[in-house]
């Protein structure tokens, strides 16, 4: 027999959440090994608080049973994927030459003289996929912008929920 789930239960929220991060996830996964768009090192950073969304979803329910627990986790998803708001920002921003990426993100070559063997190890040593530059798009719009949307909504269902889970718990008796 399934038990319902209230709408001002934080569960409900936090499973929607973990399917969203998993459904991210596997979209990203899709592109990258179906479709072939090998992910920068700002793509790989920005599925983190996806995977951290999905497991605060599991902690939820498996300790369902401490009172504040799941408001206080929706509340940590909310922060979590509003981070994730703001790397995928700095990924837009970065691919639309707003302002350079990471060390990681582009070629660093030195302007100096140097050896032939020094300038092997460099290019060897520089990324295969460069953050600065828009993969896929759609409407004009890159996977990096299209996150940025995705994970402010997730964000504000997370904050909301958890406002709505905190509004349901009775308050405690005040004492004189």
């Amino acid at each position: 027999m399934m038990t319902r789930l209230p709408l001002d239960d934080p569960r409900l929220p936090a499973i929607l959440l973990a399917l969203a991060g998993a459904g991210v996830l596997a979209a990203a996964l899709f592109f990258q090994f179906v479709l072939g768009y090998q992910p920068c090192e700002l793509c790989l950073i920005q599925r983190v608080p996806y995977v951290a969304v999905i497991l605060l979803g599991i902690v939820t329910l498996l300790f369902r049973a401490w009172k504040g627990l799941g408001d206080a986790l929706l509340v940590v998803s909310g922060l979590a994927l509003l981070a994730g708001a703001g790397i995928a920002f700095y990924h837009v921003g970065v691919e639309q030459h707003w302002w350079a990426g990471t060390a990681a993100c582009g070629s660093s070559f030195s302007a100096r003289p140097m050896s032939l063997d020094q300038l092997r190890a460099q290019v060897m040593a520089a990324p295969v996929v460069r953050c600065d530059e828009v993969a896929w798009s759609l409407f004009g719009i890159s996977m990096a912008g299209y996150n940025v949307v995705l994970s402010l909504c997730l964000s504000a269902f997370a904050f909301l929920s958890a406002r709505a889970a905190y509004r349901r718990t009775p308050a405690a008796p005040q004492s004189l």
